[in-house]
């Protein structure tokens, strides 16, 4: 883990030494760019990627990094609708999770979320709806259901100048895949908050809950961030970093504590 720890120091001296720049040099667009990447169905292009980092997990004291790529793209449907797409694929490393001395790595199953929303929001209120996908991309049994799952996603936000708040939830069943592996019924409620400013900073975060109905269990945690906007070269992106705190789970699977990083490159919008 030595690797992800100089990548998250380096991750939060970018974001110190970008907020600080542009506190000198703000840039007209900057708190806007922020405001739009605080919307999940806003109609731009980005690609994210978001590491987690969680340590003391379960009865071996076990490490997880599970980096998320979720690229973003909008299409046109009409000059009042768009349809956001999202692709999440996690590719996991993690070690004493299943056992003593264990360790896997590879992709996780990728869950696919496109939501039919209002090209021009009214008076700050967005929604989207549509529906969610879990694809079985999994390359190793421990890391995936083995199974193909659907079901419907929406959300819902307040956004102002500089001010975003909203909730995002899916529900997804398992329609096909291998039949000795557990069906999966399972929720995502995800309520987020972000308060941006001229310079392009952003303090925000969300609750992040995972309710297995199949096993009967309840995951949470907190994730409240600082981020920053800059550039490399001219490629905009955005850097963000905070702590995971659990607040609920099994025991099995809970960690102590954790890390997010993220960084976003933004192309259209």
């Amino acid at each position: 883990m030595k690797v992800q720890i100089r990548f998250l120091l380096i991750m939060f001296s970018g974001i110190i030494h970008s907020n600080l720049f542009a506190q000198e040099k703000p840039s007209a667009d900057a708190q806007a760019l922020a405001d739009k990447l605080a919307n999940p169905v806003a109609s731009m292009i980005s690609v994210p990627f978001q590491n987690n980092t969680d340590w003391g997990i379960g009865t071996y004291n076990g490490s997880k990094n599970t980096l998320n790529i979720q690229p973003v793209i909008p299409i046109k449907l009409s000059s009042n609708l768009n349809l956001i797409t999202r692709y999440i694929l996690p590719v996991v490393d993690q070690r004493d999770i299943t056992g003593n001395d264990t360790h896997q790595f590879g992709l996780s199953d990728m869950t696919v979320s496109a939501w039919a929303s209002p090209a021009q929001p009214k008076n700050g209120l967005i929604w989207g709806f549509g529906p969610a996908l879990l694809v079985p991309t999994a390359t190793d049994k421990y890391l995936g259901t083995e199974k193909f799952g659907a079901g419907p996603t929406a959300l819902v936000l307040k956004q102002g100048k500089g001010m975003t708040i909203g909730f995002l939830v899916n529900q997804l069943w398992s329609v096909a895949g291998n039949g000795s592996r557990q069906p999966v019924n399972q929720m995502f409620l995800q309520p987020f908050f972000a308060r941006s400013f001229a310079s392009g900073a952003s303090l925000g975060g969300n609750f992040e809950l995972t309710q297995n109905w199949q096993a009967s269990t309840t995951t949470l945690f907190f994730n409240p961030t600082i981020s920053g906007i800059t550039k490399i070269g001219k490629q905009p992106i955005q850097m963000a970093i905070g702590p995971r705190i659990p607040l609920a789970g099994p025991e099995a699977s809970k960690p102590k504590f954790g890390i997010r990083a993220v960084l976003i490159f933004v192309f259209a919008g």
